[in-house]
């Protein structure tokens, strides 16, 4: 069943990580018209009504990342995605303890959150935490945590960005589908609400 209109457009925005193409299939697959960009496509060039933010392995390569903050579209990090938005939005990131990918159960600490709220009180995911989101950035709360990672999860929902530290792309993570849906959301509340 498809869950989103035919008007939801997102792109995605690779950064060279090794799910990317599922952030992609994932979404397609829930009939939303979806592109993946290329993470130095021109600002000017993005039309979407949301923009998914990839992992990927070096924070010096995420190319003109920084500049799709800007676009007053609902964005959500995943992984790195969600560490670059902390980075340049003012919190800060550093090495985890933790390191490689691991199923990790993750409290969630905001039942209200729009968009991992309705995974309350926990749920299981798949997760690299070689870096980690230390700080949230000012006007973000932690929405979720781990006995591996204090900030599995970050929103400011009054600007609609939104992070986890994990992968709600990958069959590993139980309720990654309903991150995703909770994201559509989001998205088709901003779009009517611009028209």
């Amino acid at each position: 069943m498809a869950f989103a209109s035919v008007m939801t457009r997102i792109d995605v925005i690779d950064n060279h990580g090794q799910f990317t193409h599922l952030e992609q299939r994932a979404l397609r697959d829930m009939g939303v018209d979806v592109s993946l960009r290329d993470n130095t496509t021109p600002p000017e060039d993005i039309d979407a009504d949301g923009i998914v933010l990839s992992g990927g392995p070096d924070m010096d390569d995420i190319g003109n990342c920084p500049a799709y903050l800007d676009l007053d579209v609902p964005v959500l990090g995943i992984c790195l995605g969600m560490q670059l938005i902390a980075e340049e939005l003012g919190g800060r990131v550093g090495g985890g303890e933790y390191g490689g990918y691991a199923d990790v159960t993750v409290e969630i600490l905001d039942e209200d959150d729009p968009l991992i709220g309705s995974l309350y009180p926990e749920t299981r995911v798949w997760a690299s935490h070689a870096d980690e989101v230390k700080e949230v950035p000012p006007g973000f709360e932690r929405t979720a945590t781990s006995d591996v990672c204090g900030i599995e999860a970050m929103s400011n929902a009054d600007e609609d960005i939104f992070g986890v530290q994990w992968h709600p792309e990958v069959a590993h993570t139980e309720e990654g589908e309903e991150v995703f849906e909770n994201f559509l959301s989001v998205c088709e509340r901003q779009s009517v609400a611009r028209q």
